[in-house]
């Protein structure tokens, strides 16, 4: 379907020199709101406050690093052409999401294994903030115009598109072709885990470990299917593409470890979601 495109300023705003681009602010404010929902979690339960904003302190820059390596290895031919200074420039786009979480992860590990607190226990509190802050960073995305799907139908525009708010489907319009939104459907997908993960929490006690498991299962069922839609997949070797390669991985290893943990009885405690006296 054509159209006439109209993108946003990806800039939000200029400081002399200096541009801020509307793709870092985004990401920077879903990483300080699940920071703050995950601190007054690691509060309420009597835990010490600084943990928490610890791990987040030192999970950020590690956790860029590793997304933009993970990136930049897989669009090597992209960057070995062009200026040495692209590789870094990150406010550009150009970051993938599972690098990302495998920096988080090291490094709350580190930080737990040093501190000699449960590595499980606080990823069952950051669990809901991790992909509450994801659902947030696919805007910087839509900003970039990036992450999306391949040209829509015109029964689909007419069915579905049409409903969604105009500045959305404009920012769709690229270089006079609507494509599919699919940074939107990874948004709302995200924002239901979020809700059902606080659910899980505070309704049933899951066991120590599981939410976070949960959302990993949660987040790499919809990340295979909404992968399939996007046109700009990073791709393992010929028509396999890597997100969704990884994502049947993480589903099989987190029920694997969701099992072995309760057979071998590492999964005896409880989320115990209980505000601390």
């Amino acid at each position: 379907m054509t159209c006439t495109p109209e993108a946003l300023d990806p800039v939000l705003i200029q400081l002399g020199p200096l541009p801020i681009y509307w793709y870092g602010f985004i990401i920077a404010t879903g990483a300080f709101l699940g920071l703050w929902i995950a601190t007054n979690e690691t509060e309420r339960l009597g835990l010490k406050k600084d943990y928490m904003v610890d791990i987040v302190v030192y999970a950020i820059p590690v956790s860029i690093l590793f997304a933009r390596i993970y990136y930049v290895i897989f669009e090597w031919d992209r960057y070995a052409g062009g200026p040495w200074w692209k590789v870094f420039a990150v406010w550009e786009g150009g970051i993938a999401i599972h690098g990302a979480l495998i920096g988080a992860v090291l490094t709350a590990v580190v930080y737990t294994r040093l501190k000699g607190i449960s590595f499980w226990r606080m990823a069952d509190i950051a669990a809901p903030s991790l992909i509450l802050g994801q659902a947030i960073g696919r805007w910087g995305n839509f900003m970039n115009q990036e992450a999306h799907g391949g040209p829509v139908s015109e029964a689909f525009y007419n069915n579905f598109m049409q409903y969604l708010p105009g500045f959305i489907n404009q920012q769709m319009c690229i270089e006079g072709t609507v494509y599919h939104p699919t940074f939107l459907y990874e948004s709302l997908w995200n924002i239901l885990g979020f809700v059902l993960l606080l659910v899980l929490r505070h309704k049933f006690n899951p066991r120590r470990g599981e939410v976070f498991l949960s959302y990993v299962i949660w987040y790499s069922v919809g990340r295979f299917f909404i992968e399939g839609m996007r046109t700009d997949s990073l791709y393992l070797f010929g028509e396999i593409r890597m997100a969704q390669f990884i994502s049947i991985v993480l589903v099989l290893f987190a029920a694997a470890v969701m099992v072995y943990r309760r057979k071998a009885g590492y999964a005896d405690k409880y989320y115990n979601g209980k505000k601390a006296k």
